[in-house]
């Protein structure tokens, strides 16, 4: 039986007063919320469990904010899932940057050929001015300010004077044919 939303903000407002008899309603009406939002957004089973548990013991321990002139019990325990989901996907991100930064330290250590470095960087180089000069004229200006000078798409198409979408066409048109004609797989 699925409770009426008003009777779950009830339910919730009497946790407030910490009485545990009103959270056993409360957990039943709510965990699944916080389960559904956490998965959305972490697309994880077990992980999605995890945060949706600490959500619930978050609502037990700060009942006593819950504001339903703000939003529904249903609203407020959710927007909770998902903040909580987020932070564990930035802290998982995070630990995967730090973990790729200590492999790369390692292996940056090891010594490397300076002089064949320099002379495929001198070549490479060279192969991209030469794509570039087989661009028209309006392309090679494009992808130049937005990759080379570091502009956003719309930056590019004030300074040139162009639509946005001119100019994303323009971009994406030069780049295929740089990607050719360096010959680049496409994936």
């Amino acid at each position: 039986m699925t409770p009426v939303p008003g009777s779950v903000d009830a339910a919730l407002q009497a946790c407030a007063g910490a009485d545990p008899a009103a959270f056993g309603p409360v957990y039943d009406a709510l965990a699944p919320v916080a389960y559904g939002t956490s998965l959305g957004v972490l697309r994880d089973p077990d992980h999605a469990a995890e945060v949706a548990q600490e959500v619930m013991v978050e609502v037990w321990q700060t009942a006593a904010r819950f504001d339903p002139a703000r939003a529904s019990a249903r609203t407020w325990v959710a927007t909770l899932a998902r903040r909580r989901a987020v932070d564990r996907v930035r802290a998982e991100q995070a630990r995967r940057d730090r973990d790729q930064r200590d492999v790369d330290t390692s292996f940056s250590a090891a010594s490397h050929d300076v002089v064949a470095e320099d002379v495929e960087r001198r070549l490479e180089g060279a192969a991209v001015r030469r794509c570039l000069d087989s661009l028209t004229s309006t392309q090679r200006e494009a992808v130049v300010q937005a990759y080379y000078g570091g502009r956003t798409y719309r930056e590019v198409a004030e300074g040139l004077g162009a639509a946005l979408p001119t100019v994303k066409s323009r971009i994406r048109d030069g780049l295929g044919r740089l990607r050719d004609c360096l010959g680049v797989a496409r994936d």
